[in-house]
């Protein structure tokens, strides 16, 4: 039986945060310290989601079950395919420009890696271990974004400022895959890039 976040020790949050795979790569990330009170139960995290995220994740799990069986269509059907990844490429830009209107600039950072155990963001200022955020993460490449909460687990210094590292503490499965899939696509390209320059040289 998984232990409930609240009752993880501060090592088995480290040991959490460091068992998915994290990636670095820049995204917006909006966060907001609140108090340990705010933050819902795990079953009531939807009802405290801003409406735009709750119908991204929607939209991204419908997108991704109604692409899947393209895949297994004969060369016959290329058309058909071609067609239906224009019309969800069109719900993609949609869902982009709702989403950057939840990008609040007077709360955003950029993030320095991220996963599905957690994201690491840069920050001109400190926050403590233990520190409860709602946060909010942009997935440009993805046309999605994440809302959940999260809690301090370590705040380094560095030449700039502060990398602070935060552990997903109410977030959907959903999402959490999502941030998964995110991660290895981009890892992906990252080979694709690096293979190709070692090709040129």
């Amino acid at each position: 039986m998984t232990t409930p976040f609240d009752a993880l020790s501060n090592d088995e949050k480290q040991q959490q945060f460091t068992e998915f795979f994290l990636i670095k790569h820049q995204l917006n990330v909006n966060f907001r310290t609140i108090d340990k009170a705010e933050i819902p139960a795990v079953d009531q995290l939807e009802e405290h989601m801003p409406y735009a995220f709750k119908i991204a994740g929607e939209l991204a799990s419908v997108e991704a079950q109604a692409i899947r069986p393209l895949r297994n269509l004969s060369s016959h059907a290329a058309e058909l395919a071609e067609f239906l990844n224009a019309q969800a490429r069109k719900i993609d830009i949609m869902m982009s420009y709702i989403l950057h209107q939840q990008d609040d600039e007077s709360m955003r950072y950029k993030s320095v890696r991220f996963g599905g155990g957690g994201i690491e963001v840069h920050s001109d200022h400190p926050l403590d271990a233990g520190t409860s955020v709602e946060l909010k993460i942009f997935l440009s490449e993805e046309a999605a974004a994440v809302f959940c909460y999260a809690e301090v687990i370590s705040c380094e210094t560095i030449e700039d400022g502060y990398q602070i590292a935060f552990i997903f503490s109410r977030i959907r499965e959903s999402d959490q895959e999502l941030l998964v899939r995110a991660s290895l696509h981009l890892q992906a390209q990252q080979l694709r890039k690096r293979s190709e320059s070692n090709r040129v040289q």
